[in-house]
Parts: C-alpha cells; sequence; structure tokens
C-alpha cells in the first residue's frame, strides 16, 4: 500500500472520528511507520491540505455523489476528501488520485465500496478547481472568497472586520492563511544568536525578532540545537509579543518582577525567562492545567522561571508585579494555518464564553499590577469582540492608560491605526497576533 496516503488517510480518520488535532498526530504516526524524507513531507501536504480544504472537499463530494456528507460511510469520506483534494487542489496527476484512493478503500472494505469511490472520484476531476468554485460557491462576494480559499463564511466576515479600511485585502488574507506555513524557530537569548542558529540549521534569520529563523523543510525536532534546549519552535508573531512586554515604558524603575498570566505551554514563557535571566530578574508562569505546566517547567528548565499550577484569574499570587504578559484562550482564528481541522470546529457561539474568560484575566492582571506596571493584552486571533473590545471594556472599568503598542514593534511595518498592533500573515508571515499595552497610573 501507499505508506504517505495511508498515513493521511489515518490522520483524517483520527480528525473525524476522535476530534484529535491533525498537527499531534500526524507526527506519531509518521515515526510509527517510518516514513521520512519526501514521503512525509507528501503525507503532511495531503493531512493537512485536506483538514484546511474540508468545506469546499465536501461541497463537490455532495455534487458527485448525488448525497449529503452525512450520509456517506466515515471511512469512505476520508478517502474521498483526500482523493478530490489531490485532483483538485495538488499537482498529483488524476490517475494517480483515483487509483490510489480506490485501492485504499478496495483493501479495507472490497470491491462495491470502492467503485462508490471511484464513481464520485472520476467525476470530480471532471472540471479544474476553478470550474467548482464557479458553479458551486456563494454568489455573494465575500461567501465566494470564503468558500475558494476554504474558510467558513463567519471566519471571513471575522476578518474583514478586523482589516477594516483594508478590507480589500481580504483575499490576500485568506490565500496567505489558506496556505501551510514556514517553521519559525526562536534562538534562545543567551544560548545561540539567530545568525548563529541561521548558519547550522541552513534557515534564514527572520525579518522582524531579533531571535527568529526562518526553516525552509525538514523536522525542526532533530536539529541539534532544539534538542539541546539552544533553540525552539515559535511564530515569529508570538516572539513579538513577548519582546513587546519587555520593551513597554514603566513609570518607575523595572523590579524585575515579571508575570505570563497564561503560560502554557510556554514558548513565551521561556522567551521572557531567558530575557529576564540576562538582567537577573524572575518570571512567575501561570497554569491551571497539570499538563500544561509540566510543559512550561520543560521549556523554562535552568531559566529564573517558576511554575504555578493555578487559575489565572484567582491564582493567589502577592501583587506588584512590573510587567505581565495575558496571552489569552481564544478562538485561534489567527493561527489557522498552523491548525488545520481548526476552522471547521470554531463556531459563533464560542466566542461569548471566551470573552468572558479573556475579560476576567485581563482584570485579574490588572489588580496584580503595581502602579507605573504595563500589562500587554495579546490573543492569536484578530477576532474584534476578542481583541479591541476586551481592552476597551477593561479601559472603561479601570482607567488604565492604552499606550501605542507599534513603537514596542520596531521596524515592523503596516501594523494598524493603533493604538494597539495586529499581525497579519499575507502582511507579516506570522500567525494573526493581536497586542495591546496598558499600563497603570501612579
Amino acid at each position: 500500500m501507499d505508506a504517505p496516503r495511508e498515513v493521511a488517510r489515518d490522520v483524517l480518520r483520527a480528525v473525524r472520528e476522535r476530534d484529535a488535532y491533525a498537527n499531534l498526530v500526524l507526527p506519531g504516526l509518521l515515526r510509527e511507520r517510518r516514513v521520512s524524507g519526501r514521503d512525509a513531507a507528501f503525507a503532511t501536504e495531503l493531512a493537512y491540505g485536506a483538514c484546511r480544504s474540508i468545506g469546499m472537499l465536501d461541497a463537490v463530494i455532495e455534487a458527485c455523489a448525488g448525497r449529503a456528507v452525512e450520509e456517506i460511510d466515515g471511512p469512505l469520506l476520508d478517502v474521498l476528501r483526500l482523493g478530490v483534494y489531490q485532483l483538485l487542489r495538488t499537482r498529483v496527476g488524476a490517475h494517480a488520485a483515483v487509483d490510489t484512493s480506490v485501492e485504499l478503500v478496495r483493501a479495507e472494505f472490497g470491491s462495491g465500496k470502492a467503485g462508490f469511490v471511484n464513481a464520485v472520484l472520476r467525476r470530480a476531476g471532471e472540471r479544474e478547481q476553478g470550474e467548482w468554485v464557479d458553479r458551486l460557491a456563494p454568489q455573494d462576494p465575500l461567501g465566494h472568497m470564503a468558500f475558494e480559499y476554504a474558510h467558513p463564511v463567519w471566519i471571513a466576515q471575522a476578518f474583514a472586520d478586523a482589516l477594516g479600511a483594508s478590507a480589500a485585502e481580504l483575499g490576500e488574507l485568506l490565500a496567505a492563511d489558506d496556505e501551510r506555513p514556514a517553521v519559525h524557530l526562536i534562538a534562545r537569548p543567551g544560548a545561540i544568536t539567530a545568525e548563529e542558529l541561521a548558519l547550522v540549521t541552513g534557515g534564514e534569520p527572520g525579518r522582524w525578532s531579533p531571535y527568529a529563523v526562518y526553516l525552509v523543510g525538514g523536522d525542526p525536532g532533530a536539529l541539534e540545537p532544539v534538542r539541546e534546549g539552544l533553540a525552539g519552535v515559535q511564530d515569529e508573531g508570538s516572539q513579538l509579543v513577548a519582546l513587546a512586554l519587555t520593551r513597554a515604558e514603566l513609570l518607575g524603575p523595572d523590579g524585575g518582577r515579571w508575570l505570563d498570566l497564561c503560560a502554557g505551554p510556554g514558548g513565551k514563557a521561556a522567551l521572557l525567562g531567558s530575557l529576564a535571566d540576562i538582567d537577573g530578574y524572575r518570571v512567575d508562569a501561570v497554569e491551571p492545567a497539570e499538563h500544561r505546566a509540566e510543559l512550561v517547567r520543560k521549556a523554562t528548565r535552568d531559566l529564573p522561571v517558576t511554575v504555578h499550577v493555578a487559575d489565572g484569574r484567582d491564582s493567589g499570587l502577592v501583587p506588584g508585579y512590573d510587567r505581565i504578559l495575558v496571552d489569552a484562550p481564544c478562538t485561534g482564528l489567527g493561527a489557522l494555518r498552523r491548525r488545520p481541522e481548526a476552522r471547521w470546529r470554531r463556531t459563533p457561539a464560542d466566542v461569548r464564553e471566551l470573552t468572558v474568560l479573556q475579560r476576567e484575566l485581563l482584570t485579574a492582571a490588572w489588580d496584580l499590577l503595581r502602579p507605573g506596571g504595563v500589562v500587554v493584552y495579546s490573543t492569536c486571533s484578530p477576532h474584534l469582540p476578542e481583541t479591541v473590545a476586551v481592552v476597551a471594556d477593561v479601559v472603561r472599568r479601570t482607567g488604565a492608560e492604552e499606550l501605542d503598542t507599534r513603537p514596542l514593534l520596531p521596524g515592523v511595518t503596516e501594523l494598524g491605526d493603533g493604538p494597539a498592533a495586529q499581525l497579519w500573515p499575507h502582511r507579516h508571515g506570522t500567525d494573526a497576533m493581536f497586542v495591546a499595552a496598558l499600563r497603570k497610573p501612579r
């Protein structure tokens, strides 16, 4: 059997049957089945690409099968999605896409069901992707664009709202969000420079963060600097969020008490800890889930970081922090490139509960902040109810001074009208991170 396609099929099956995360299932399957090199890259493209494209793929499958996808046996639907993805969104030849899919079904279920899959895929292959888009996409411009670039309409609308006066960039944004992102590494400050890391890994130094390196292909976990803890995997946008906290101007001296209130899985806490270590400062890191707290401990090993297993809304910590980071739980709409199935799981109903939590966390951080201190609020979502609305509510209730965040990201262009900063995949090559800085008046 075709090992890369089997792996991709089993990822789709795990996502469908167990609500698994593709980016967690795939690496384990590749290791377990000893799939590497070009085969691993192909399996990754098929699995992640098909997960990202489910909305479009299902519409084509329904048109070709003459029935709703809910009426198709799950294991057959997985293979159909994999086959239609190859036909419409890759350079795989139609003959190979159809025949390998049919063989996957025949080996598991026999010739009868294989015949159904063969018939559906041959109909799907009669048109190019653009022809299917013209035939099946909604007629309104936003709905058409969302279908073409494999996004739910409500998410496309949320992006358009966040772009505001730049909403004409929506197509460019959706296209960038529909692509597999490059791997971003972080060179741990004080351990290795970005230039050294780029030289060792064959990558390129990042555009915006002084610690970022862009990796072209390969398994980052296999790199010696990553294995030795000199470097890690972290989106450049996340690096910029942590750096913004360290650059914000305080009123009065920095006493060296820093706090990461939503620390799991530990990437930002590790960067803050590395920078704090240089100046003799300390970082407290709060994470409510023990298994994620353990990830924070591992990420911050040998750094001046103390991990607390607690709810950030009621941490029990002593107030008086100079700098606090609230990288709040959110819908993750800004990181859809890295979580391929997430766009089809999130719903507008998720937003209300999350915004309540976000307000509570930011308020708790405010209570822990000393007068003259700064809290940075961030989300990996540009969705307005999770970003500017949360900040505006806390500013109104506390009298916080909202700082212009854009100077805290020196050299980064097109961050919006301020005072908060918004990163975008199509402009910056990062996740769509939102960053706002609030200072407590004396």
